[in-house]
């Protein structure tokens, strides 16, 4: 007879090839076997359809491929029997045979011991095994829909491919990558979805997992093709293998780190750019000089390093304002970097100095033309709209190669020096750093031996600054700051002698100093009772001393009742960079004793990826040259964010210096910075007041309540520094009657954000309205201070006051739109 299609099961899986079965025909010998294709059918029962009638084979269920062969259901007519054992003993073994496959033996031993109980089954034996059957298939089918729920709820791309790198599985971080389907995926290669160079370079990857067995950590930027989207993804991939040793797919997990391969590239930028000139800043100066220094000894020419430093430039600051004065700084730079040449370089070092570098000079005359055409174009007015500024300068310049071997930082110490002559000789001159007579002439804060006297009279003294938690008023230590106590002078702050010794031997001595005074402070406070952790500045060649591990093992065992983790070292981020591998190796040294280690004035070095990965440090210190001015420098609060951003990606503790203000430490704690230091919390101070400090310091109330903005609603907290800043420099215009009142872009960021913010449902219709009717009076009042003209408000003072009146509302909302964000 024919063969017929049998289902026992209710609800078969797409694919299976099944039909309609009377009650009379669910004996007539019917075999169910599901498997992937014919190939595996045969190999499971050989010569099994060739000999037996009522046989059916059916192909094509999708699950298949996952899960492997399985038998359903064996039925057996009752005439089994008499036709002896050939045809149940053939049964049992396609049943044995199948119990050897994955997900599979529950089932099949089920139905074996069915066949061995009974040779004759009845109609509800039939219904008792297909009850057993679909429980098994809904077991395993509620497991692999909670597994693909947990692969689904992962931020991250996670796949498998088979030998021939094609995809077998992809979760929704995938489908969602490649806008498809699991049907559209599974099967295919990444030549489908990829460019062409990006799918060849996954293919070399993949190859060394699947052909070599590598585990494989890389990056790989993949370019999509339906969207011609570019990520930058950090991938893993490990090899599959099965019993037999043989790799038969692999597994990937891929992250999508394009975000902060952007912020290292800002970082990078920012580190060797003046943010408001697009001048080279210190760190590229030092890069260039040094590369001019040693291109001078080579063609035996002169370098000529002029330090230019801006007489009266306070004055345009606190007349105009620092908007205005920012303005005339961009336009007096870029005329002074014009009129260099091409091999020249011009740098800023902040505030109003900069520097030039002129190299491949003959003689140390043919320099005088090229400074004194600097002080020409730095003494030209500048035209801001109607307004005319003009300033002098002063300069100084100094020549290399010299008598004496010097460095970059003593050529530019030089110039310095030079450009002060010039400013006490009256200013708008130059002035040429002259070697001798500066050997004859330094002042007793710049002598070495001043120095070694005043370490052996005991004229150095320790203040210490408190570092705290600004929301929960936790102290979590102390900076200990090093001050001379010169009988003449007075108290002398650390810039005045560091900078004589930093290149000198005097500063191991100064700085163990410093470190066994920091540990005698220690063990008196815990006397008293006060446990509080101290730390202490390293220089670099301190740092990098070869006795610095030993001495400092030696001056912790001097004082065996401190923990080594109550005392911190602080390293400057640029002297890190000197020899980042020596140093990485001292630091794991000392850490290993528990000493803490901390990075300080970070920001103002490279502050790459990389960089931050190698130097196994506790803590992150934010520069004070970011905090002082983040409340009306939008630049600068983006550059705190991105650093605040780079710290929390590494799990580092950061803590800001120059908490000046409770405006300072409210727009941190903002930020997600909880750790500040400087004079808004407390002024550096004598050890022996520090215990009168601690037990009355209490956080400012408005810290105690601020929380983080999230991180969709930090545009809202940009705006409020961008608006306060324009709104100061359009005061300060309109002030001197001046018509050019400056503009802010409009629609500017905060009017970009309304936008989306209306698209996307980021706040509620009422506030979004508000904030827009707010925003767009805030530029119409500026306008109407521009043209001079305003209904009803004929005073220019009326119309300013209105416009303050509007940025401060404005201000308010976008502040109340922030708490409802939190």
């Amino acid at each position: 007879m024919k063969p017929r299609y049998l289902s026992l099961i209710p609800a078969p899986p797409a694919g299976f090839e099944t039909g309609p079965v009377g009650k009379r025909e669910l004996l007539s010998g019917i075999v169910v076997l599901l498997a992937p294709d014919r190939e595996t059918a045969c190999a499971l029962l050989p010569d099994f359809c060739a000999r037996v009638e009522g046989i059916v084979v059916t192909f094509g269920a999708p699950a298949v491929e996952q899960l492997g062969p399985l038998l359903w259901h064996v039925s057996l007519p009752r005439e089994a029997a008499d036709q002896g054992t050939p045809l149940l003993q053939i049964a049992r073994e396609a049943i044995d045979r199948a119990s050897q496959f994955r997900n599979a033996a529950r089932v099949a031993t089920l139905a074996q011991e069915r066949l061995v109980a009974e040779q004759a089954l009845r109609s509800e034996d039939y219904q008792r095994v297909t009850n057993a059957l679909h429980e098994q298939v809904n077991l395993l089918a509620e497991s692999e829909k909670k597994l693909q729920t947990i692969l689904d709820s992962v931020d991250a791309c996670i796949y498998l491919k088979d030998d021939r790198y094609r995809y077998l599985f992809a979760n929704r971080a995938v489908r969602l990558l490649l806008g498809r389907e699991a049907a559209g995926i599974i099967g295919f290669e990444d030549s489908e979805f990829f460019d062409p160079a990006t799918a060849e370079a996954i293919r070399r990857n993949d190859a060394r997992v699947i052909d070599y067995g590598e585990t494989l950590v890389t990056e790989e930027t993949n370019t999509i093709l339906a969207s011609g989207k570019t990520i930058t993804y950090r991938s893993t991939k490990i090899p599959l293998i099965d019993g037999e040793g043989r790799i038969y797919a692999l597994c990937g997990i891929s992250t999508d780190i394009t975000l902060l391969k952007e912020r290292e590239a800002h970082l990078q930028y920012l580190a060797h750019y003046d943010m408001l000139t697009a001048l080279p800043n210190r760190v590229l100066l030092a890069d260039r000089l040094n590369l001019a220094m040693t291109q001078a000894r080579r063609r035996g020419q002169l370098l000529a390093v002029a330090y230019l430093d801006l007489d009266g430039f306070k004055v345009v600051n606190d007349r105009y304002g620092h908007g205005i004065g920012d303005q005339f700084l961009v336009a007096l730079a870029g005329r002074l970097k014009q009129m260099l040449r091409e091999g020249d370089t011009f740098a800023r070092l902040g505030g109003d100095e900069f520097i030039a570098v002129l190299p491949d000079l003959p003689d140390s005359a043919a320099g005088v033309p090229l400074l004194t055409r600097l002080l020409a174009n730095a003494a030209e007015p500048v035209q801001l709209g109607d307004l005319t500024l003009s300033v002098t300068a002063s300069l100084g310049a100094t020549f290399y190669p010299q008598a004496d071997e010097v460095d970059a930082d003593q050529l530019l110490r030089q110039a310095d020096q030079a450009m002060y002559q010039a400013k006490l000789a009256g200013k708008n001159r130059f002035h040429l750093f002259d070697t001798e007579k500066d050997r004859s002439a330094r002042g007793m804060h710049e002598s070495l031996e001043h120095i070694r006297q005043a370490l052996a009279a005991r004229q150095f003294l320790l203040h210490y600054q408190p570092k705290v938690n600004m929301r929960s008023g936790e102290i979590i230590g102390v900076e200990a700051l090093i001050r001379w106590q010169q009988p003449q002078r007075g108290l002398l702050p650390p810039g005045v002698f560091l900078p004589v010794i930093e290149n000198h031997a005097m500063a191991v001595d100064l700085g163990e100093w410093v470190i066994d005074t920091a540990l005698a402070q220690i063990d008196t406070w815990r006397s008293a009772g006060l446990d509080m952790p101290v730390s202490v500045n390293v220089c670099a060649r301190h740092l990098l001393h070869p006795a610095f591990s030993p001495r400092l093992f030696e001056l912790l065992a001097q004082h065996p009742a401190i923990p080594p983790d109550r005392l911190e070292i602080e390293i400057l981020e640029t002297s890190a960079l000197e020899d980042l591998a020596q140093v990485s190796r001292v630091i794991d040294e000392c850490r290993s004793r528990g000493v803490r280690f901390s990075l300080d004035d970070f920001g103002t070095g490279y502050s790459s990826l990389s960089y931050l990965k190698r130097l196994p440090v506790d803590q992150i210190k934010l520069d004070r040259s970011f905090v002082n001015d983040m409340l009306v420098d939008p630049d600068d609060l983006t550059i705190l964010d991105g650093v605040i951003s780079l710290a929390t990606a590494f799990d580092l503790q950061i803590i800001a210096e120059g908490v000046e203000s409770t405006e300072h430490g409210s727009m941190l704690l903002q930020l997600g910075c909880e750790f500040g230091q400087g004079y808004g919390i407390a002024k550096p101070m004598p050890g022996n007041e520090l215990q009168d400090w601690v037990e009355n310091w209490r956080p400012d109330t408005l810290w105690r309540n601020t929380r983080p903005v999230p991180r969709d609603a930090l545009p809202l907290l940009y705006a409020i520094t961008e608006h306060r800043a324009w709104a100061k420099d359009v005061e300060a215009a309109a002030r001197i009657n001046r018509q050019d009142i400056p503009a802010l872009r409009h629609p500017c960021q905060l009017g970009d954000w309304l936008r989306s913010a209306r698209a996307e449902r980021k706040i509620s219709q009422t506030t979004r309205r508000e904030l827009e009717r707010l925003h767009d009076k805030v530029h119409r009042l500026a306008n109407e201070l521009a043209s001079g003209e305003a209904a009803g408000l004929p005073d220019q003072e009326q119309r300013l006051d209105a416009f303050t009146d509007a940025v401060d509302a404005l201000v308010t909302g976008l502040q109340r739109a922030m708490e409802k964000r939190r």
